[in-house]
């Protein structure tokens, strides 16, 4: 993280400060935001009247920064980003990772965090060796499940992940809410970033400043939302 941060500020002293061909920043600042949310929890949660979760808190404070309002605008990836490409939108969260299929119609920014999915046991049971024909608990209908059933571990998928009293496959965020002990076994690696308009240097590099001067703010907030 220090890296990229480091990397970022010499970028910009030596070529002095980035503009925006289509003064996004500068309508930003001290205006109106335009945020394209969708579903995709805990990073964004939809159920209330007003958005929330980890990445809607993190908009919430650069809009405060920025001294500028937000409006949520609601929709499919598909859909936002293709407003995001119209110049209709100026931002897109949701629990996008580095690898989103839109990289080439949008902008990303450098990944602000990276989390994983891996096999845990309770903490009461001696880590196996191999979780070769190991009965590992899944929610259903998840990616996770799906890159569970590329190992040999038996899939045990359940409705509730909290409730089932075995080794699991989660996200590492969530190791201490389940009272489980990491294995080792990593299913996979994502690195999160946010969705912006192409070419808007100045507004990229406010938004990754943002980010990557927030590592501690950033896991606070995967304390307090990242639960199953």
């Amino acid at each position: 993280m220090k890296t990229v941060a480091v990397a970022l500020a010499l970028t910009l002293a030596a070529c002095g400060i980035p503009r925006d061909p289509e003064g996004t920043f500068e309508r930003v600042d001290g205006g109106v935001m335009r945020v394209g949310v969708t579903d995709a929890h805990p990073w964004v949660d939809l159920g209330a009247e007003e958005p929330d979760g980890i990445e809607v808190r993190l908009v919430e404070q650069l809009a405060e920064e920025l001294d500028a309002e937000i409006e949520w605008v609601e929709g499919s990836e598909q859909e936002l980003f293709g407003a995001l490409t119209g110049r209709d939108l100026d931002l897109v969260i949701g629990g996008l990772t580095a690898e989103t299929p839109w990289s080439a119609e949008a902008a990303v920014t450098h990944p602000y965090l990276t989390t994983a999915t891996l096999v845990a046991v309770p903490e009461d049971m001696d880590l196996p060796e191999d979780i070769a024909g190991l009965e590992v608990g899944v929610e259903a209908n998840t990616e996770i499940a799906g890159q569970l059933r590329k190992t040999d571990a038996q899939v045990v998928e359940v409705d509730d992940i909290e409730s089932y009293d075995g080794p699991v496959a989660i996200d590492n965020f969530l190791t201490d809410d389940l009272d489980v002990t990491d294995t080792g076994v990593r299913l996979s690696e994502s690195d999160h970033v946010f969705g912006l308009p192409m070419g808007e240097n100045q507004w990229m590099t406010t938004v990754e400043r943002f980010l990557l001067e927030r590592p501690g703010e950033i896991k606070e907030l995967l304390d307090e939302l990242g639960t199953p």
